[in-house]
């Protein structure tokens, strides 16, 4: 026997906003519209600028020394920090959802707060505390050890502004888990390391790979925390985005477009990798499933 859903009777006044062609129609024109000019016609304007020259004068901008070092600069900070920032995020999730502890709900505000901080005022926060006149200033000029407006000053604010992009994506995951997986192994005599690296890990991957993807796109986009702490030097100091627009101020236009199509295929692959990890993320979809009202 076959049933069929019967869709809820609303009265007039329950209607939902946009239940009406019109709204509707109004609603999604809008939103494609808005989408069109504010998203993909920028995206559009990157490559077309990029290739108004011609696909040689294009390949010869990207060949350019100064910005090869920007892209190498740019891939180097993203194998140094995402590594520290996965280690990092995997700690706190641990720690947040294993253990309890006097201020926990503090230690979780705490990890959210570059998501709340202007990236600019990171920059001049590690001013202040590494620079010539900062906190540590002095003591690091006396040991010879050089931060800011060097490579380690590029490092430390990427670390600072993308600190919280895996374990925002473990921690609710790893709450709703649990550790009755964990608890049946250690009980039938599973070392802790082996405890950790074949229940733990497996029971996460999609949300640290999904949390790995974004602190990767963020730590190569990032612009702000890096101009105030790099120095913009160029050939030393210069990321791919600081460098895009050193090249805007030198009125070569094509170059700089040339320059942010690496980072807008950048953005792209992000969004393919991430709609690909969104698709096998079951946790995700627990996680999801919990927090509508009445899940269980």
């Amino acid at each position: 026997m076959e049933f069929k859903r019967i869709p809820p009777h609303r009265t007039h006044a329950q209607n939902r906003v946009g239940d009406k062609p019109l709204t509707k129609g109004l609603i999604i024109g809008g939103v494609v519209i808005g989408t069109l000019f504010i998203l993909v016609a920028p995206l559009a304007i990157i490559f077309i600028q990029a290739f108004s020259a011609g696909a040689a004068v294009y390949a010869q901008n990207l060949k350019d020394p100064a910005t090869l070092h920007a892209i190498w600069l740019t891939v180097l900070t993203a194998i140094v920090v995402v590594p520290i920032n996965i280690g990092f995020g995997i700690a706190a999730a641990w720690a947040v959802t294993r253990f309890e502890f006097f201020g926990k709900n503090l230690l979780i505000t705490l990890i959210e707060i570059p998501f709340s901080v202007s990236p600019i005022i990171a920059g001049v926060a590690y001013l202040f505390v590494y620079g010539a006149q900062g906190l540590f200033g002095p003591t690091l000029e006396e040991l010879g050890i050089k931060i800011m407006f060097a490579v380690p000053a590029i490092f430390l604010a990427s670390m600072f502004v993308t600190a919280p992009f895996v374990a925002r994506e473990l921690i609710p995951l790893m709450q709703v888990q649990g550790s009755d997986d964990e608890e049946a192994a250690l009980s039938l005599g599973a070392p802790g390391w082996r405890m950790f690296l074949f229940i733990t890990l497996p029971n996460v991957k999609w949300a640290l790979l999904y949390g790995a993807i974004l602190c990767n796109a963020r730590v190569m986009g990032e612009f702000g925390a890096v101009s105030v702490v790099s120095g913009n030097i160029r050939n030393v100091t210069n990321t791919l985005p600081l460098h895009i627009e050193l090249l805007y101020h030198d009125y070569n236009a094509v170059g700089a477009f040339a320059a942010a199509t690496v980072l807008a295929s950048l953005a792209v692959v992000t969004i393919l990798a991430r709609a690909w990890v969104e698709r096998y993320d079951e946790g995700r979809a627990e996680v999801k499933k919990r927090m509508r009202p009445g899940g269980h």
